[in-house]
């Protein structure tokens, strides 16, 4: 283990620190602040002040902080802030199925949730290559309902690894989420919990664990991309949890 590597695993010296915006959220801040200035220079200050409030609201919701993705090779982590709101069995999408995909069996879909709170930077569940990255438009009904996987617009992104394991998600627009930005495309290596996408405005991710993979979240669990741990290839242990 390099020294960095152990100063991390035992707890070394870590600063909080304000997350950085990222760099498509730049020009929704500066139009945001454009109308803030023209508002105060006209005199209108009771719009000024709210549009302050959306201007900070902007700049939070293009947030990328960093993260701590744990670095192991079972380990399938969340590409999504939010809250689990389904764990289903399901059919793969037709556009992973296939004996170049998912296959054909039904698989463990868990959905994860993004309010306009959360953060909106999606990352990948496991590294490897991208072997498809399929868009699909689509309505924009509540992300939150069941149909949306089949209804919405969405995309569908499949990462195989070293060892032929894959693992498919799916970025799906939401009530408010009119546009899906891809930050990859098929061929590319990626590391796990590395950046892969964002939605815009609110909006939901499913992650179709592989066979003999249980899920290591529960309903109402929140998750962190690129640190919670969605499951772990092979373990089949289930767990439980109460909300209190």
């Amino acid at each position: 283990m390099e020294n960095d590597e152990l100063t991390v695993a035992l707890g070394g010296n870590v600063k909080w620190r304000f997350p950085s915006v990222h760099p498509e959220g730049g020009k929704f801040g500066l139009i945001a602040a454009a109308i803030t200035a023209l508002l105060f220079l006209v005199g209108w200050e009771v719009l000024g002040w709210l549009m302050v409030m959306v201007t900070i609201w902007v700049l939070a919701f293009f947030r990328d902080p960093v993260r701590a993705v744990p670095q192991d090779e079972r380990a399938i982590v969340a590409p999504a802030d939010g809250l689990v709101t389904l764990i289903q069995r399901v059919p793969p999408p037709r556009e992973m199925a296939g004996p170049d995909g998912l296959g054909d069996q039904p698989m463990i879909r868990v959905s994860i949730f993004m309010s306009v709170f959360d953060v909106h930077i999606n990352r990948t569940p496991i590294g490897g290559t991208v072997k498809s990255v399929v868009y699909i438009s689509g309505k924009f009904l509540n992300a939150d309902l069941d149909k949306a996987s089949e209804d919405n617009e969405r995309q569908h992104i499949l990462v195989e690894r070293h060892d032929g394991a894959r693992i498919g998600f799916t970025q799906i627009a939401g009530l408010v989420a009119r546009r899906i930005v891809p930050f990859v495309k098929p061929g590319d290596m990626v590391a796990a919990g590395q950046r892969i996408g964002l939605i815009r405005f609110g909006s939901r991710v499913d992650v179709y664990l592989p066979a003999g993979t249980a899920p290591r979240v529960v309903l109402g669990q929140r998750t962190v991309a690129g640190e919670t741990i969605l499951g772990q290839m092979g373990d089949m242990r289930v767990i439980s949890g109460i909300q209190q």
